[in-house]
């Protein structure tokens, strides 16, 4: 009897279990069909909407997916509408994080139908929604934001807990990682750090990846997201093209008669300038025998005649300024001055009559192109590398010592293009053309070379493709020399014989064309085949000669070819 009474027992406790679970809808309860196949309306039976419709209201032809199956493109891919007719909340969050692939859990404090502090039963909200083009998770995390829940992840165990949200506690941080397509990090990080107002929200940089790695709160997320669209675009590009021309000219002109040769440098002396050799009071050129020919000291040559021929007087003939020089006096020790007769000579009547015009001119030309980022700077040098020696004097505690220093003379030009929205194109130009000049005397006799520089800075806004031309760079140097006789030079007609004038001109004239050109995607061409260019052969030179050949070896033919004999060695 016992053993039947506890039968009975356990088999109520069954029936009353299984009661509790599917009660019976009442008649004025709403009838929810999650899926319009459905045989049953069973409010907690699980809803499965279509592939990409969410519609607990679906139609009858809509085709259910399998319960077991949940969309998997839905989680990233955008549903076109989601729909919810005054379904429970958690109905429609089942819903949600099954078409968004989330495994959650309900927090037991968030107390849907269990009394709370003051003893009332905490009734489930229904919601009725209609949503398009929008993810899962998304709608999700709106859902649950609107009815102060929050979505917490944990790692440890990948599933999420669905928790009530503290009205005191600050919103959560996110953390999302940002590719950049063009732009640098460095550029974007302080604009990026700009739209956080939370003082907990960062912005940190991967200058190996190009990414940002953004931890904030998620309405900062979204308009970091926003900003970074918006400037991570494709710098576009300036193709600068430049033409430098510089024309040297250089005439001269000679005219007039120059006597700085006869009234310059007039050497007079006084005296005949030749060599005599005086025996017994007689003067003659020669003597026989052999002298001895000695320096005086002076440039001159002293002649002294040998013992044999010094017979009746002591000689002692002496030409101070050499054979044939430019005279003196000549005097032995017996008769004084020698010969008595004295002579005047000069270097004679020298003049240099001119009358002629002479020029050369000279044009070089070059022409350099680059391409270069808007707003970036481009530079074009066009120059001839000149050492500097620089000599350091040894002092009591350093030992002597030399370098070389190298400068670039000639003609360098700096430009920086910014694209205007109306592609007009803003122009910082700086060309600077140096020229080499001399050598200059420093401290110690040291010397340095001197240069000639000439600098223009401008900024120019000018149309797409136009060109700019800057001018102004000219260097005149003019030079006159005169020479006249004095009185004579200044006589009318006949003065034009006794006067001489030379003249030059050194010009040199520097222009610089710009044309800037914007660089369109369109302008770039792919290569027709991968690596056609790396697996090409360059382009040989043709051989200007063959040194094996007879006509252009420089070795002798036949038995010339070998230089030692085959006997001789």
């Amino acid at each position: 009897m016992k053993t039947i009474t506890i039968l009975l027992l356990t088999l109520a406790c069954l029936l009353t279990a299984v009661a509790q679970t599917n009660p019976p809808a009442p008649a004025d309860a709403p009838v929810t069909n999650s899926v319009a196949v459905a045989p049953a309306a069973d409010t907690n039976a699980p809803v499965t909407p279509p592939a990409v419709v969410a519609d607990t209201n679906a139609a009858a032809t809509a085709a259910p997916a399998p319960a077991t199956e949940p969309d998997t493109n839905a989680a990233t891919a955008g549903i076109p509408q989601i729909k919810f007719s005054d379904v429970p909340i958690t109905t429609a969050i089942e819903n949600l994080a099954r078409l968004a692939g989330i495994n959650y859990m309900l927090d037991p404090k968030i107390g849907y139908g269990q009394p709370d502090a003051n003893g009332q039963i905490k009734v489930e909200p229904t919601l009725s929604i209609r949503w398009e083009n929008i993810t899962a998770e998304s709608a999700l995390l709106a859902l649950l934001d609107n009815y102060g829940l929050q979505l917490t992840h944990d790692k440890r165990t990948g599933i999420d807990r669905i928790t009530m949200k503290d009205p005191t506690a600050p919103p959560p941080l996110f953390t999302k990682v940002i590719q950049l397509k063009y732009a640098s990090v460095s550029n974007l990080v302080e604009h990026a750090q700009s739209v956080l107002s939370d003082k907990r929200s960062k912005v940190l940089t991967d200058p190996r990846t190009s990414q940002l790695v953004v931890v904030a709160t998620d309405p900062e997320q979204q308009a970091v997201e926003s900003l970074v669209a918006q400037l991570d675009k494709p710098t576009r590009q300036v193709l600068i093209e430049t033409r430098l021309v510089e024309i040297s000219s250089n005439p001269t002109t000679t005219k007039g008669v120059d006597w700085s040769g006869t009234l310059a440098s007039q050497h007079v002396n006084f005296g005949n300038g030749s060599v005599l050799v005086a025996k017994d009071g007689k003067w003659n050129t020669s003597y026989p025998g052999t002298g001895t020919t000695s320096s005086d000291g002076a440039g001159g040559t002293i002649t002294t005649p040998s013992t044999s021929d010094q017979s009746g007087s002591i000689l002692n003939t002496i030409n101070p300024y050499g054979t044939g020089g430019g005279g003196g006096l000549t005097w032995n020790t017996k008769s004084g001055f020698t010969p008595a007769t004295g002579f005047l000579n000069a270097d004679g009547l020298s003049a240099v009559l001119s009358f002629l015009n002479a020029s050369s001119d000279a044009q070089v030309m070059s022409t350099p192109r680059i391409v270069t980022l808007d707003n970036e700077l481009a530079t074009i040098e066009v120059t001839r590398t000149y050492p500097v020696f620089n000599v350091t004097a040894s002092t009591a505690n350093t030992t002597a010592g030399s370098s070389v220093n190298y400068s670039n003379v000639g003609t360098t030009l700096y430009v920086t293009p910014r694209i205007s929205a109306n592609d007009y194109i803003w122009l910082h130009v700086i060309p600077v053309v140096s020229s080499f000049f001399g050598y200059g005397t420093g401290p110690n006799g040291l010397i340095a070379p001197e240069f000639d520089s000439r600098k223009i800075e401008t900024q120019v806004l000018i149309p797409n493709a136009n060109t700019l031309v800057l001018g102004g760079l000219v260097k005149d140097n003019p030079a006159a020399n005169y020479t006249k006789v004095p009185v004579l030079g200044d006589i009318p007609g006949l003065g034009f014989f006794f006067r001489s004038e030379n003249k030059s001109l050194d010009k040199d004239n520097l222009l610089i064309f710009i044309t800037p050109t914007i660089i369109k995607d369109s302008d770039f061409q792919v290569a027709t085949k991968s690596g056609d260019f790396l697996k090409s052969t360059p382009e040989r030179m043709k051989q200007t000669m063959n040194p094996k050949r007879a006509w252009d070896s420089p070795v002798p033919r036949g038995n010339w070819s070998d230089p030692i004999p085959e006997a001789s060695r």
